[in-house]
């Protein structure tokens, strides 16, 4: 069984499974929600959150689509050399 969060090892943003992939960018993007509701009445919370959804993501949300589209691509890869 592959780890659900790690990385691959053939793209530069790729995860090893698309279900861990799509995880984190739930966890991220739920962060950067929070960080922007809440950036006036709790601003240290608001910038923690920023900071954890960067790591969530591994950099920035483009990161994150790249990273997307090489799991994806990597998916299919091994798909069609079974």
């Amino acid at each position: 069984m592959r780890p659900l969060f790690a990385r691959s090892r053939e793209g530069l943003f790729a995860s090893t499974t698309l279900t861990g992939h799509l995880l984190r960018g739930v966890v991220a993007f739920g962060l950067l929600w929070f960080a922007v509701s809440m950036q006036l009445d709790r601003p240290v919370a608001s910038v923690l959150a920023g900071i954890g959804a960067l790591i969530a993501m591994r950099g920035c949300p483009m990161c994150w689509t790249v990273g997307l589209f090489e799991t994806v691509a990597q998916r299919l890869r091994s798909r069609s050399s079974r």
